[in-house]
């Protein structure tokens, strides 16, 4: 019996056949996503990341009993969304952080939340987003209440959570399982085809940007053709590396974690 992460693979029968869920963690540099990611996969929390690095993590969870492949992508945009197709058209929900010490990053939440919104309306399909509070352990130097963050996550329909990546490892569980329970919902009201298809190198010439008035010029979104696109990896065809990761810089050892290879990761 293999494992990822020391968690057991599910079995071969039909029925423990675990569902596949892609999940990109966005959010700008210095909210936690590093720390939150690590924290998920191995319960332990390090503090200094490189934040150019962007990784892709696998795990096998459980989730209601039910076996899950899940694959966590910890983005790397700058200080706003860019290059934004390697993970609007990989993933099947989406984790939006900020941390309630810095009105700055959550700031750039909202821009991620119009971001979704607007590929939604683009694409006329949406995928779940959940917004996520970080550092609950520095709450003595908030800058955004609680209710601020309920009321962007009610302004664009998600759910939402506060956590701390640095105390606490059950609730930043619960918020990952719930994405995925998000993704499942989903599935079970409208049935559809998860997204195969990311851009190559060359950019389709009927890319069309973002317009500046939602602060997302840099972005751009291609229609669904199959001409110049090519299909992703299925979990047979990708390349699992053990590695250890290149964020941890923590003086104790790094975590070994598990990144998917086979596909493009701008």
């Amino acid at each position: 019996m293999s494992s990822v992460f020391g968690k057991p693979r599910a079995g071969s029968g039909p029925h423990n056949v675990p569902l596949e869920v892609n999940l990109a963690i966005l959010g700008r540099r210095g909210a936690g996503k590093s720390a939150l990611t690590v924290k998920f996969l191995t319960k332990r929390f390090i503090s200094e990341y490189d934040p150019n690095l962007e990784d892709t993590y696998s795990s096998e969870e459980t989730v209601d009993h039910q076996p899950v492949h899940l694959r966590v992508m910890d983005t790397a945009d700058l200080d706003t969304p860019r290059n934004c197709e390697r993970y609007l058209n990989w993933a099947h929900a989406f984790l939006v952080v900020y941390s309630v010490d810095s009105r700055q990053s959550f700031e750039g939440s909202s821009s991620y939340l119009e971001l979704l919104a607007l590929h939604a309306k683009e694409t006329q399909r949406g995928y779940p987003a959940l917004l996520l509070g970080n550092k609950l352990d520095m709450a003595q130097y908030r800058q955004v209440t609680k209710a601020e963050g309920a009321a962007l996550a009610g302004r664009f329909g998600c759910l939402f959570f506060e956590v701390s990546a640095c105390l606490d490892f059950e609730h930043v569980q619960h918020v990952f399982h719930e994405a995925v329970r998000e993704v499942r919902r989903g599935l079970e009201k409208n049935p559809m085809a998860r997204p195969l298809f990311i851009s190559e190198e060359k950019a389709l010439s009927h890319q069309t940007p973002l317009t500046a008035r939602h602060g997302l010029a840099s972005c751009t979104f291609n229609t669904l053709s199959t001409i110049s696109l090519k299909e992703m990896p299925t979990v047979a065809q990708a390349k699992l590396v053990t590695v250890k990761s290149s964020r941890a810089q923590s003086k104790r050892k790094a975590p070994t974690l598990t990144l998917l290879k086979g596909f493009k990761i701008f």
